[in-house]
């Protein structure tokens, strides 16, 4: 009956059963589990309503430069990593043979921890200078989405019906028309599916490079301060404020996912 009641619902009303659920699951572990956890006056874990205290008495003016300055940074390295990871898989359906060197690449830049590169490349790069996004949170960014990109965007534009790819062969066209005229249009659902799981993923990876240091204003730098300072409400509202941001990213693109492939749900293009 309740699964039933479910399905019958909108998706935009699914999502506010299912926030509402995790906020008063929030709200109980808060009172009960949690506190008095800790060396901190009222446990680790803050109610969401401190939160949102501490949110309103921030305000914008404490919250926008820091995320301004994440999100330039996640944008340049969703940019690179997205970047280099289709041109890798174009590369691997022009050149088959290079396909095992390929994945090991990508498996390797996944396996990689990055709380263990981010040290490393940040000697290399250095901080940055003043104003300046850091750049070994745009690299941690870039790392980030690398994998996930590769092995979706090389599903997706397999995903082409071999009718269509003889046609294209028949007419005399290569490997390079095949992947113009029908592998970019079928595996368009399947890129655009791996650049939505890496729009968040790319925003983790800055906020993870800002936490090396070298930068001044930054969501992870901020929740680095306010946690050395045992400030838990702010840390918990930065936390939040982050993962909206996250979330936004990965919302965008499903729109354009829905708008931009609407063969791939069913619906219509009108």
């Amino acid at each position: 009956m309740i699964r039933a009641s479910l399905r019958a619902l909108p998706t935009w009303a699914t999502g506010l059963v299912g926030g509402g659920i995790i906020i008063a699951l929030w709200w109980i572990s808060a009172v009960t589990v949690f506190a008095g956890v800790g060396s901190l006056p009222g446990g680790a874990v803050p109610t969401p309503l401190d939160v949102l205290v501490q949110l309103v008495r921030d305000g914008p003016g404490f919250y926008l430069p820091h995320v301004s300055v994440t999100v330039l940074e996640a944008l340049l390295g969703f940019a690179w990593g997205n970047g280099l990871a289709l041109a890798l898989a174009a590369l691997v359906l022009l050149l088959p043979r290079i396909e095992k060197i390929a994945l090991q690449i990508a498996v390797i830049t996944y396996c990689v921890p990055i709380v263990a590169i981010g040290p490393i490349a940040y000697i290399v790069i250095g901080a940055p200078g003043p104003g300046e996004p850091a750049g070994t949170a745009v690299f941690l960014a870039a790392m980030s989405v690398f994998f996930t990109t590769v092995i979706g965007s090389l599903v997706g534009l397999r995903a082409a019906d071999a009718a269509s790819l003889d046609l294209i062969t028949v007419y005399g066209g290569g490997k390079f028309t095949q992947l113009l005229k029908v592998r970019l249009i079928a595996g368009l659902p399947g890129v655009l599916t791996a650049l939505q799981i890496a729009a968040p993923a790319a925003f983790i990876g800055a906020i993870l490079g800002e936490y090396l240091g070298g930068v001044s204003r930054g969501l992870g730098i901020a929740m680095l301060v306010a946690g050395s300072t045992a400030n838990v409400d702010r840390v918990w509202s930065l936390a939040l404020v982050a993962g909206v941001t996250a979330g936004l990213g990965y919302a965008i693109f499903a729109l354009v996912l829905r708008f931009a492939t609407p063969w791939a749900t069913g619906r219509s293009s009108r």
